[in-house]
């Protein structure tokens, strides 16, 4: 039986390290032409590799000039962890990611399938929405500005990007849906990654309390085959989600906030 991705072209974002790079070589082992995408250099080949800053606006503007059209799918998993500046933290994990999906929906082929990584840190979205439509036409320019006026620093610069994305993601649910492109989004929990020891380092408490409840970290591989899933044409009909892969860590946390 045929791969569902077999001859497909896909962009893989964050494709050195971690999620990224499970994902792009579980991609390619399914017969896609993986294009892959990181500010470090893939030590991994693919089909095509670039280098490539999502958080600067012009390193975008030359990237979507070498990429190719007629492109089946597109995974945004590059992103920065919370112990980074908090300004480069919205400039990667949001900015970036946004102009880079709608700079590159004319190379997009119809039917094409968009993928964002979340965060389980996104899950309150629902409270923020005042900062939230504030950053809806946010650019590269005025990032630092609104992360003083809206007090994103440290940690929150994260979460923020996370609870803004997963909007994005359903607030775009139908926008190219004339041409069939679709868009998901993906929350994972604690994942052990390069990264992992920053988000423990940063989150304290809270990731203490998630380690004793999940039996186990997930690993780059458990988010991979969802993504894999999301970018196929068989999950056509899912648009505009917001898929927890935690290990019922997002059960958890509603079952408590609404205790039951």
């Amino acid at each position: 039986m045929s791969s569902p991705l077999k001859g497909k072209t896909v962009v893989v974002t964050g494709a050195a390290s971690g999620i990224g790079a499970a994902t792009a070589a579980y991609v390619a082992s399914q017969g896609a032409n993986v294009i892959s995408i990181d500010i470090k250099p893939i030590a991994t080949p693919t089909e095509q590799s670039f280098q490539a800053d999502i958080g600067d606006k012009h390193s975008i503007d030359r990237l979507i000039q070498e990429l190719p059209a007629n492109i089946h799918g597109l995974a945004n998993i590059a992103g920065l962890p919370p112990t980074r500046a908090a300004v480069d933290v919205i400039k990667v994990n949001l900015i970036g990611l946004k102009y880079l999906t709608e700079q590159l929906v004319p190379k997009l082929a119809d039917g094409a399938s968009i993928v964002n990584l979340a965060s389980l840190a996104g899950l309150d979205w629902a409270n923020n929405r005042e900062s939230i439509m504030a950053s809806a036409t946010l650019d590269f320019d005025h990032t630092e500005a609104f992360c003083q006026t809206h007090a994103i620093a440290g940690a929150r610069s994260y979460f923020f990007s996370k609870e803004a994305l997963i909007v994005w993601t359903m607030q775009n649910r139908w926008t190219w849906r004339s041409r069939g492109i679709r868009m998901n989004a993906i929350s994972p929990g604690p994942v052990d990654t390069p990264i992992l020891k920053d988000f423990l380092e940063t989150l304290g408490t809270r990731a203490e309390e998630d380690r004793r409840v999940m039996d186990r970290p997930g690993t780059p591989a458990d988010v991979a085959l969802l993504i894999a899933f999301l970018l196929a044409d068989e999950s056509g009909w899912i648009r505009g989600a917001n898929i927890p892969c935690d290990g019922g860590m997002f059960s958890h946390v509603l079952c408590q906030k609404h205790g039951f």
